[in-house]
């Protein structure tokens, strides 16, 4: 078995954590037990580009279960693991091609690693696979039945590459699912980013400005949890119905100009570029600390820090100091998504949600091949809603359920007041 990781001898560290994951993910464990039963993957061979992190190797080896051969990389140069990378080639015998801190050229190379075993399930976190495929190994896209994508980012590029007729098979967004976004991305990203600053800089949150850019649902979900370490928020936008959402929230509205000057940390989470820029920069305060949590490193406009910057050193680990002219700015995990560069990602029990909604998707491909054509799919609302009801049985909750007299109610026009 061909792959390539940084140390196959850090395997048994990765195993305990892979298990320690496994014990807050019941859903996934649900579809793992049915799909060992089952195996319905059985022969279908799935390449992944996802972070390489406790929680995605439980996907991973749950579609092995299910009779699939998958292949993985790193949707990131930062986030993975390298325990849990060693783990999953040591003890599942799944093929990984990730190392973290790989640069630019490994990164791609992996990605052609796992796409040149010819998948018919392409998984995806960005699109950077789907575009390479596209752009680069279309000869392999022959046996392709379809794809998911996970994230906001890449959603938005594969609806880029439909519109503009590039998209050769279809993709379900993942990330568009209501247990995926409003769960994941809100308290997924709000609880990993607020640990990643405080793990990374040990500083007080509490009573410190915070700026958060993009009131999106991940946003939303930083914006809520710097709130409850008692920080004082401000939100930037460009949207006016979410400038006015975080308004009704009780934050604080204003442009990037305004808020760099009295900002002390600043989390860009747009899914944009050149958010924080050189005027911005120059505008803030000695001592303030700038992360992002969109998927790439480009809302931070590294290249204008450096330019301005007549020196930089790490003060700390994934704390790069930046001096301009004498004032101190602190970029966090190389401008990289912080959750993952500076700390371990998502909780796994909104991951479980995730991973189980990516499940049941290939699963969906799986059982329609042949039947969607080219485009960027929706998960089916079954799916989503099933994934919703079994989360709530393994957290012991019990909701109502509609009378027979209710359901007519809700179908028939006649009935007034």
């Amino acid at each position: 078995m061909e792959y390539h990781i940084k140390n196959i001898n850090l395997a048994d560290e990765g195993l305990n954590r892979i298990m320690w994951a496994y014990r807050d993910m019941p859903v996934l464990r649900m579809i793992r037990e049915r799909f060992g039963k089952e195996k319905p993957l059985r022969g279908i061979k799935i390449s992944a580009a996802l972070h390489v992190t406790t929680e995605t190797a439980n996907l991973m080896i749950t579609l092995k279960e299910g009779g699939a051969q998958v292949y993985l990389c790193a949707s990131n140069p930062l986030s993975t693991q390298d325990d849990v990378a060693a783990s999953l080639v040591k003890h599942f015998d799944i093929p990984v091609f990730a190392i973290k801190g790989e640069d630019r050229d490994t990164y791609y190379k992996h990605i052609r690693e796992v796409l040149s075993v010819e998948p018919n399930i392409t998984m995806d976190d960005g699109a950077d696979l789907v575009s390479t495929l596209h752009s680069e190994m279309k000869d392999k896209i022959k046996n392709i039945i379809g794809g998911t994508e996970e994230t906001t980012t890449g959603v938005i590029r594969l609806k880029a590459m439909a519109k503009e007729g590039a998209l050769l098979y279809p993709i379900i967004a993942v990330n568009d699912a209501m247990t995926k976004h409003m769960f994941d991305n809100r308290y997924g990203t709000g609880q990993s980013t607020i640990d990643s600053i405080m793990r990374s800089t040990n500083r007080l949150i509490a009573g410190r400005y915070f700026v958060v850019a993009g009131y999106g649902w991940c946003g939303k979900g930083v914006a809520s949890r710097a709130r409850g370490m008692g920080a004082r928020v401000i939100v930037t936008e460009v949207d006016p119905i979410r400038a006015l959402e975080a308004v009704m929230d009780g934050f604080e509205v204003m442009p990037m100009s305004e808020a760099a000057k009295i900002g002390d940390i600043f989390v860009t989470v747009t899914g944009d570029k050149n958010v924080i820029t050189k005027e911005h920069f120059l505008s803030m305060k000695d001592g303030a600390i700038v992360a992002n949590s969109g998927h790439f490193d480009v809302e931070i406009d590294i290249r204008s820090l450096e330019e301005l910057a007549s020196s930089k050193k790490e003060i700390r680990k994934g704390v790069t100091e930046y001096d301009i002219n004498g004032k101190k700015i602190y970029l966090l995990g190389e401008g990289r998504l912080v959750n993952l560069a500076n700390a371990e990602g998502h909780p796994a029990s909104v991951m479980d949600m995730s991973f189980a909604n990516q499940a049941l998707s290939v699963e969906y491909l799986v059982n329609n091949k042949g039947k969607l054509s080219v485009g960027v799919y929706p998960v089916p609302e079954e799916i989503d809603k099933k994934v919703a009801q079994l989360k709530l049985e393994s957290m012991g909750i019990k909701i109502d359920s509609l009378t027979e007299e209710q359901i007519k109610y809700l179908s028939d026009w006649k009935e007034g007041t």
